[in-house]
């Protein structure tokens, strides 16, 4: 089997002990993470060859993030060292109404200041097969848009399958270009697409009315905004729209649907209780959707996949999402009950 490439910026995750705001104690937990990042690690979870490619400063904490990955199992040797620095982002996680938090430090970061034909694409695509970005990475910079851009055509001049994640995060978008004047663009060149209601109106101007702010969901809707978004651009041949019902920060309701064109199917639905890290559920969904369309022979049992997969991240704290297909795949066929495993 030939191999996935995620590409983007991975960072230095600094999150305040528990549920404290920041700084109500001077400590903060350091891990890694990124919405790239999180995708590779969990594919190599679940024993598929995976390159992550990024840009890193050429110092100790460059070679402790390489190492992290590593452990996990993610290839690294087409990780590109660079000028600048690790990017930060700081997390204080919510309770109850009150929502978490995170502040983003990037600006000069290495990733950020990476530019068009900064990177060998040839030596970078042997032996890949699947190609995954998101939309974080155009929204650090100009040159890092650019060179999104110029990735996902190098991927499609190749026969590589992209995936996009819209991912919009309107906190990074501040160097003078609306997120759909990049996003409209990657997406020309991208055959699978993943996002929530928000990424398709605010990544890709799609005018239907879906909001889930007041925590109901109409399904009919997301089939519009679905056959919409293939309608506008017909190089994509799916579209999975992940389905959350924000109750509080620690209650969520969880499901997705898929659209390629001739179904449109709709995933079970899970009540997330008592959750413990919601950051990264977006990304294991993400991979736990490339996993099961390069391994199940059906759409539906592809997205099934990728949604317990997520709903299991919200059990474990960090970015990275820890579990094993046998474990997705209990969840999946049924067994939620959360029994100790003896």
């Amino acid at each position: 089997m030939k191999k996935v490439l995620t590409f983007g910026e991975i960072m230095l995750r600094l999150k305040t002990k528990g549920n404290e705001r920041f700084f109500q104690s001077p400590e903060f937990e350091a891990t890694f993470g990124g919405g790239e990042a999180n995708v590779a690690v969990s594919l190599a979870n679940f024993k598929m060859p995976v390159e992550y490619l990024t840009v890193l400063p050429d110092n100790t904490i460059g070679d402790e993030c390489i190492a992290e990955l590593r452990r996990f199992g993610v290839g690294t040797d087409r990780i590109q060292r660079g000028e600048g620095r690790m990017g930060i982002y700081f997390l204080e996680t919510g309770a109850n109404q009150r929502p978490s938090k995170v502040i983003y430090d990037r600006a000069g970061s290495s990733m950020a200041c990476a530019k068009v034909g900064d990177i060998d694409w040839t030596s970078v695509f042997e032996d890949i097969d699947w190609f995954h970005i998101t939309g974080i990475t155009p929204a650090i910079s100009k040159s890092a848009a650019e060179l999104s851009i110029e990735a996902v055509k190098e991927a499609k001049k190749r026969g590589i399958t992209v995936s996009c994640d819209l991912n919009f995060r309107k906190n990074l978008w501040k160097y003078g270009v609306e997120a759909k004047e990049i996003m409209q663009e990657i997406t020309k060149y991208t055959d699978v697409v993943i996002a929530n209601e928000e990424d398709c109106q605010k990544s890709l101007g799609l005018s239907i009315d879906v909001s889930v702010e007041d925590g109901v969901l109409d399904t009919d809707k997301y089939e519009k905004l679905t056959s919409k978004l293939l309608a506008e651009y017909p190089n994509v041949s799916k579209v999975a729209v992940t389905l959350r019902e924000s109750h509080s920060a620690d209650h969520n309701g969880w499901g997705a649907c898929i659209n390629n064109g001739s179904i449109f199917y709709v995933s079970k639905h899970y009540e997330i209780c008592d959750i413990v890290d919601r950051v990264g559920g977006g990304d294991s969904f993400g991979a736990g959707l490339i996993y099961g369309l390069r391994t199940y022979e059906n759409d539906p049992d592809a997205l099934e996949f990728a949604v317990a997969a997520s709903c299991l991240k919200h059990s474990i704290p960090g970015d990275f999402n820890r579990v094993s297909v046998k474990e997705v795949e209990t969840l999946m066929n049924g067994d939620g009950s959360g029994r100790v495993q003896r």
